[in-house]
């Protein structure tokens, strides 16, 4: 099992809220953690504030702990209960 990927393979993926089915976008940007170089975050496109999550002109930001599975073909997040 590959346990690498590329920001290019991750912008193809659609995200999906595992908690009402709901289609969120594919990944758009991601914010790193530039000293660990690890992902904190990935942004899908969106307008509205879902469950306290942040809003921004460029998308809503969706913490990496939130990601419950990351497939071929979409990326899985638990967006439930997310504290504001």
């Amino acid at each position: 099992m590959e346990l690498r990927t590329t920001f290019s393979d991750l912008k193809c993926k659609e995200v999906i809220n595992i908690c009402d089915g709901g289609r969120l976008g594919c990944v758009t940007d991601l914010e790193l953690d530039l000293c660990t170089g690890t992902i904190l975050s990935i942004v899908v496109p969106g307008e509205r504030s879902m469950l306290g999550l942040i809003r921004s002109r460029d998308g809503i930001v969706i913490p990496f702990c939130r990601i419950q599975k990351i497939g071929e073909d979409v990326i899985l997040v638990d967006l439930r209960e997310y504290p504001a």
